[in-house]
């Protein structure tokens, strides 16, 4: 959905959930990811997302930390450049991930 603006209305991060930057693919369907909180996680695409959403380094998506190993999480959402860059513009993404 976009606005008059040109603004679209993007999926933000829920609950425990937050923003992350894929720095490294390390095989198969792990990640590693930079979060928001500061903390670098291994990141796995879960099965709904495996073969439809693929997953390039610097890109920005939601990230849930695992209630039991708070070093891993699981990916929520990938943002494609647009709405990556429109995340930057309204200042969603601080300083660490808005590279």
């Amino acid at each position: 959905m976009t606005s008059e603006s040109g603004r679209r209305a993007l999926r933000m991060p829920e609950g425990d959930e937050q923003f992350a930057l894929v720095t490294r693919h390390e095989g198969g369907n792990h990640v590693r990811l930079q979060c928001a909180d500061g903390k670098n996680r291994m990141g796995r695409s879960p099965g709904r997302m495996k073969f439809r959403t693929w997953i390039n380094e610097r890109d920005v998506v939601i990230a849930e930390p695992w209630d039991w190993d708070d070093d891993k999480a699981n990916i929520e959402w990938r943002y494609d450049g647009q709405d990556a860059d429109q995340l930057r513009r309204e200042g969603h993404l601080d300083g660490d991930l808005s590279a």
